[in-house]
């Protein structure tokens, strides 16, 4: 467990020190950022005693997490993270690039990017003695949190939106979460929330709202800097990632990583982060293009139901990670989206719409000229194509149905 000393607003840039519960600053209620103690990191840890641990989870880097060892050996908890990393040569060859990566964490133990998070807020929720953990999801979040509480006896409670995807509501009722489907969106569920929190004593995982969500997000950081950047430190260019973008707490936990590891001393040059947002649920991106951090919400009605959100509660911080790294914002319509998922398809990565929204901003951005062939590059798969059955089946053409016979077959073949 990494010493952490307080919390700083990201608004108003006050510090406060650590508290059991504290959600956002009590000034202004801009979001929190967890302040490490550096030094104290720096003077106890070296590289090397991160990259030889033989924990191949998010939990390898507990030296860099402001929580414990949440215990849960032998369960889904512990497995979490340190997921695949793939070089496809047909993605890179279609689309001329010279250096591409895959990271695919839809293959999580609840199949999404947001296991890392609800690890996090789980350890956090066992360290403080919380008897119940709630949030308001559009399925992922929920279902990490489900799956990652199930694991350790923990309970919890989750607000979804009436309209998120079946497939991801029966996951979260299979984990044993007591479900309350709300009759509105994500936005409205995210406000219940946070009532019942302070009526009943709930500790509160909310994306953008608890502080520690950006914490296990970082983890992803962390990864695709051991995985990546450590073995290839000639490589000259810095790394450009991919990333879709909903609430912006993904995006700015993937920039709260590297910002850890820069003030160690530990990475030579920050990555360009490119969040990609649908051209239906943009708040983040408008607010990027416009040349300012006030997110004006907007009414989403993407198919990406994990990045549809009126407003991001975490925008603020989106809007500087893309800033403040050379990156940028990039928006797709929808039908870009649906075949980006088959794009992925093809090499063997199954994504959910949010996920392919990443592989959609790629292609995007090598048409604009904003990448080029020798850039290397990171796109996130941040959730598995099972959680959303309907949108795949949009990508492809439907399968042809046949006679049980060989004069059907040949016939269809063309035989």
């Amino acid at each position: 467990m990494a010493q952490y000393i307080g919390y700083r607003c990201s608004l108003c840039n006050r510090e406060f020190p650590p508290a059991s519960i504290l959600y956002t600053c009590p000034v202004c209620g801009g979001n929190l950022d967890v302040l490490l103690d550096i030094e104290h990191i720096r003077q106890k840890y070296q590289v090397e005693d991160i990259s030889s641990r033989t924990d191949y989870s998010l939990w390898r880097y507990l030296p860099l997490l402001p929580v414990p060892d949440p215990g849960g050996e032998g369960t889904p908890l512990r497995s979490a993270g340190w997921t695949p990393l793939y070089t496809p040569p047909l993605l890179a060859k279609e689309l001329g690039l010279e250096h591409l990566w895959v990271k695919d964490d839809g293959r999580n133990p609840t199949a999404s990017f947001k296991d890392r998070a609800s690890s996090v807020v789980v350890a956090r929720a066992r360290e403080i003695a919380a008897e119940i953990i709630v949030t308001a999801s559009t399925g992922n979040a929920g279902a990490a949190l489900a799956g990652m509480s199930a694991a350790v006896g923990q309970k919890s409670v989750i607000f979804a939106p009436k309209t998120a995807p079946q497939a991801k509501i029966a996951q979260l009722l299979v984990y044993g979460a007591e479900v309350i489907l709300v009759d509105g969106n994500y936005d409205s569920a995210f406000d219940l929330t946070i009532e019942a929190a302070n009526e009943f004593g709930w500790y509160c995982r909310n994306t953008g709202y608890n502080p520690f969500t950006a914490e296990g997000k970082k983890t992803a950081a962390l990864e695709i800097w051991e995985q990546i950047i450590l073995p290839n430190e000639r490589m000259d260019q810095p790394l450009n990632i991919f990333v879709s973008v909903g609430d912006g707490n993904i995006i700015s936990g993937i920039h709260k990583g590297f910002k850890d590891l820069l003030e160690l001393g530990w990475l030579k040059q920050m990555p360009h982060l490119f969040g990609i947002q649908s051209e239906k649920s943009a708040a983040v991106a408008n607010a990027f293009f416009a040349g300012s951090e006030e997110i004006i919400p907007i009414e989403a009605t993407t198919i990406a139901d994990s990045i549809s959100v009126d407003l991001p509660r975490d925008g603020v911080r989106a809007v500087r990670a893309a800033r403040e790294t050379g990156g940028a914002y990039i928006t797709v319509p929808d039908e870009e989206i649906i075949t980006a998922i088959a794009d992925l398809g093809k090499v063997g990565i199954f994504a959910e719409p949010a996920g392919s929204t990443a592989y959609a901003g790629l292609k995007k951005a090598l048409k604009s000229g904003m990448i080029h062939a020798d850039d290397p590059i990171v796109v996130i798969n941040t959730g598995n194509g099972l959680k959303d059955v309907r949108a795949a089946m949009a990508s492809v053409p439907p399968a042809p149905v046949i006679e049980p016979t060989m004069t059907a077959l040949r016939k269809h073949l063309g035989k």
